[in-house]
């Protein structure tokens, strides 16, 4: 797998003119948003002077205004980055994608299967509305991988009985097989109790999760400290999470800087990322010349599928029986 200089080099150098056409394509596109967005402006305050004066600012029409406005806003924005979005995942993401390995497959419009993120068991709730786009799938050195963005969210209703939607996860979720056949499961959660509340009350709090199978302590402080782990096999777990297994997590946790959530299930390594972004959306307003928004997409692409070395699971520590 290419390293992430080469990357940034093919980014610059081999995508150059079709960087220069869509930075071209962005700088208009941002510029009729300015110039909508300063006519919006001064539509909305000569309309919130004469309401102010005829009906008073708190009025349930200017309300519906101001609400009126901001969806306009929002559905103008979506609608003039379409096409946008499109051409740079065409001409952008699909050929680092393809620089990265050419044997993996990529859809800007496809989603990981839902299925795979509930048999992960990393977050316990039935998934009532699930999105997603970016889907990458394939193998790196022999060992199959596939990923996506996703948006998992479930509903509740509130005391009138009105639908109210809530994020379960938003982020990055990768499933890859895993080199070692187990029959058991066991899910790395954040330590959030520890974090939040020290090493005593949070073990309390971990403890008393019922959700979950028995907490597996291990002889690892750094990682102890990130990470809490649940498992109906405790020395499976053990078998799983070596030493080494559980320092290539805390070194991953540490370079990708976003909330982490593994889970090894069904002979299968499951990864939620749990960014809050859609990761391969091109920002309006960042220039695509920019280094730091380059950096961003290539790193997040080699991050991602060089979790099949980071995590080695290209090494046939064991065999599978």
């Amino acid at each position: 797998m290419k390293s992430t200089s080469e990357l940034t080099d093919f980014y610059y150098k081999e995508l150059y003119p079709s960087l220069s056409e869509l930075e071209k394509t962005r700088t208009h596109i941002l510029s009729q948003l300015k110039w909508y967005g300063a006519m919006g402006a001064v539509a909305f305050v000569i309309t919130a002077i004469w309401m102010g004066k005829n009906f008073g600012l708190l009025h349930p029409l200017m309300m519906g205004i101001v609400i009126g406005f901001a969806a306009l806003t929002s559905m103008t924005y979506r609608f003039m980055i379409k096409g946008y979005a499109k051409d740079f995942k065409a001409h952008i993401i699909t050929p680092l994608i393809g620089a990265i390995d050419p044997h993996l497959l990529y859809n800007p419009d496809f989603v990981i299967s839902q299925h795979l993120l509930q048999r992960s068991n990393l977050f316990q709730r039935d998934i009532d509305r699930y999105s997603g786009n970016d889907y990458v799938k394939g193998s790196i050195d022999g060992v199959n991988l596939e990923f996506s963005d996703v948006h998992a969210e479930y509903q509740t209703k509130d005391s009138k009985g009105r639908t109210q939607w809530h994020t379960l996860f938003r982020g990055l979720f990768v499933v890859a097989e895993f080199n070692k056949h187990f029959k058991s499961r066991t899910v790395i959660l954040p330590d959030l109790a520890e974090k939040t509340f020290g090493n005593l009350i949070g073990g309390w709090l971990q403890s008393k999760n019922a959700s979950r199978d028995d907490v597996i302590q291990l002889d690892d402080p750094e990682f102890e400290k990130k990470f809490v782990v649940y498992g109906n096999d405790p020395i499976e777990a053990r078998y799983i999470l070596t030493h080494a297994m559980m320092k290539r997590i805390v070194q991953f946790q540490k370079k990708i800087s976003y909330p982490l959530f593994v889970s090894f299930i069904n002979n299968h390594i499951h990864i939620a990322i749990a960014t809050q972004k859609d990761l391969f959306e091109p920002s309006i307003f960042t220039s695509l010349l920019d280094y730091k928004q380059a950096m961003e997409y290539v790193n997040t692409l080699n991050n991602t599928i060089g979790l099949v070395e980071e995590l080695k699971l290209n090494e046939k520590l064991w065999s599978k029986e």
